[in-house]
C-alpha cells in the first residue's frame, strides 16, 4: 500500500508554480489537469510515492526548462529525479531552437526516435511513469475524436495526424514488449484512436518521414 507523504503535497505544489500559464494543447484546461491525471494512474497501478511525485513533475524539464533538475533532485531525491529525466524527451531550451514548421517537425522525428530507443532499456520504474503519461495523453486524444473536435484534434500536434498515430503504435509495443503494468490499456487505447481516425494499419515510425 503506497502512503502519500507531505512531500507528495510540495511536488503538486511545485509542478502547479513550474506550470503556471500552461494549458492543455487546443484547450484552457489547466496543464496541472495531465499531471495529476498521470500521477493517479501510476497510483492506480501500483506505483510508489516516488514514482507518483515524478509523474507530477515528469515535464517540467521537458517544458519549463533544464534548471530545474538540480531543484528537483534537492527537494524530492535521485530517485524521482531520474525518473524525470528518463520521461524526458527532450528540453525547453531544445525545443525552442527549431523556429520553421519544417524544423519542428524534423527535431520532434529525432527527438521521439530518441526516447523510444531510451525506452527499451529504462528502468521498469521510470516505465510505469511513462507509461502513464502516454496512455492519458492516448485517452485525450480518443476523447477529442469522440467529442466535438473530432479529426482536427491533429491539427494540435507538432506531427500532425500521420506522424502523432505512428509515434502512439510505437509507444504501444515498446511498453508491450517491456510489459509495463498499463501496456494493456494503452494499447487498447491506442487500437481505439486508429479506428476513430479511419487508419485500420498500425505503423510505427520506422522509415517515416515528415512532409
Amino acid at each position: 500500500m503506497t502512503t502519500l507523504t507531505p512531500r507528495f503535497t510540495a511536488a503538486v505544489d511545485y509542478a502547479r508554480t513550474a506550470h503556471a500559464g500552461h494549458f492543455r494543447k487546443g484547450t484552457s484546461i489547466p496543464y496541472l489537469y495531465h499531471l495529476l491525471g498521470v500521477a493517479s494512474l501510476v497510483l492506480e497501478h501500483g506505483g510508489s510515492e516516488d514514482q507518483a511525485i515524478a509523474g507530477l513533475l515528469h515535464d517540467v524539464l521537458e517544458d519549463c526548462g533544464h534548471e530545474h533538475e538540480a531543484t528537483i533532485r534537492g527537494k524530492f531525491g535521485d530517485d524521482v529525479a531520474n525518473i524525470v529525466l528518463t520521461c524526458t524527451d527532450g528540453h525547453a531550451e531544445q525545443k525552442k531552437a527549431a523556429t520553421t514548421p519544417a524544423a519542428k517537425r524534423l527535431n520532434w522525428l529525432e527527438r521521439k526516435q530518441r526516447y523510444l530507443a531510451h525506452l527499451a532499456g529504462s528502468d521498469p520504474a521510470a516505465l510505469l511513469v511513462s507509461g502513464c503519461d502516454k496512455l492519458h495523453n492516448a485517452r485525450a486524444i480518443v476523447g477529442d475524436l469522440e467529442g466535438a473536435a473530432g479529426q482536427s484534434v491533429f491539427e494540435r500536434f507538432t506531427a500532425g495526424r500521420d506522424g502523432t498515430l505512428r509515434y502512439y503504435a510505437a509507444v504501444a509495443e515498446v511498453f508491450r514488449q517491456r510489459e509495463v503494468p498499463v501496456a494493456q490499456a494503452l494499447d487498447a487505447t491506442v487500437e481505439r484512436m486508429h479506428a476513430l481516425a479511419a487508419e485500420p494499419t498500425r505503423r510505427t515510425l520506422e522509415g517515416w518521414k515528415p512532409d
